[in-house]
């Protein structure tokens, strides 16, 4: 049945379907479960659909005719039974899935995560590293098996962060945090995408995720650090303009609480009025408290 399918997709280019990591890889088995138990049902009401009218067709003279037939025990049987152990079949799965594969919940790993912030604009996508002090615009990079940890706002409207070969599409909302941990298996390239309508540069709204070795991400983080922009108030407000198809860039260093600022709602207003963040609003900008999960978490 899954091999039907596999070949049925095998012309088309489905990124969800050729998962990178571990994350994506449990999200399509999950995809394939669920498949196989709709087929249970869907597959012989084909059958059988096309197999009675061929059978009770009106040349068909051999067919039995049963006017006053209205019941079966063995039919009704199978009718409810078969529905409701597909049910609760697929009960137990959502319910261990959605504990395990919780956008929230860290990865197990030896290996200490990179943390990320990403944040929504109009119409791209801006990286912060905090711990290196760089970031970057429609670009990211991080090691192969190593967890990344993201911390998700959004500088405009709502949008939703999505890798398709690594798994779990999860919101951006101004001011609003929300999480999402991921982890890449195999060097590449992936794309990455605002799956949420949020304008007419919504289309355009894409970023290149590079999963690379140890080597290749210092590399990276060097090339970030070279350049000679900085992320502060002032570029913050550029990078407010709506504007699209923006080409990869780089910022050399951040001002220190810049994610924490523009999870305040007053952050637009501070960008445009141009004043600077003295150290005192960036340490208050660090002590923002994410929303509680059940009022921030957004993920499907």
């Amino acid at each position: 049945m899954c091999a039907g399918a596999a070949v049925l997709l095998s012309g088309c280019h489905m990124e969800v379907l050729s998962p990178k990591g571990d994350i994506g890889m449990d999200e399509r088995s999950l995809i394939f479960i669920a498949l196989g138990l709709m087929s249970l049902v869907v597959i012989p009401v084909i059958v059988l659909t096309l197999v009675f009218a061929w059978k009770y067709r009106a040349s068909n003279t051999k067919a039995t005719y049963a006017p006053k037939w209205s019941h079966s025990t063995a039919i009704e049987a199978a009718m409810w039974a078969i529905p409701c152990v597909i049910i609760a079949i697929l009960a137990y799965i959502t319910w261990t899935s959605t504990q395990r594969l919780d956008p929230y919940r860290p990865l197990q790993s030896k290996v200490k995560p990179i943390t990320i912030q990403a944040v929504s604009l109009d119409w791209k996508w801006l990286f912060i590293y905090p711990d290196y002090g760089v970031a970057s615009v429609n670009q990211i990079a991080f090691p192969v098996d190593v967890p990344v940890h993201f911390e998700i706002t959004s500088g405009t409207v709502m949008n939703a962060f999505f890798i398709p070969q690594l798994g779990s599409q999860i919101y951006a909302m101004s001011g609003m945090e929300t999480q999402l941990h991921l982890i890449a298996r195999e060097k590449g390239t992936y794309g990455g995408l605002s799956s949420n309508y949020s304008g007419a540069g919504f289309s355009d709204m894409r970023f290149n995720a590079i999963a690379t070795s140890q080597q290749g991400f210092q590399d990276w983080i060097k090339q970030a650090k070279a350049a000679p922009a900085t992320l502060d108030a002032s570029a913050y407000q550029s990078l407010l303009v709506p504007s699209q198809k923006v080409p990869v860039s780089y910022y050399g260093s951040v001002t220190p609480g810049m994610f924490g600022h523009i999870l305040q709602p007053g952050m637009k207003g501070m960008a445009r009025a141009g004043k600077p963040m003295d150290g005192m609003s960036a340490a208050a900008g660090m002590a923002v408290v994410p929303a509680h999960p059940t009022q921030s978490k957004a993920a499907e």
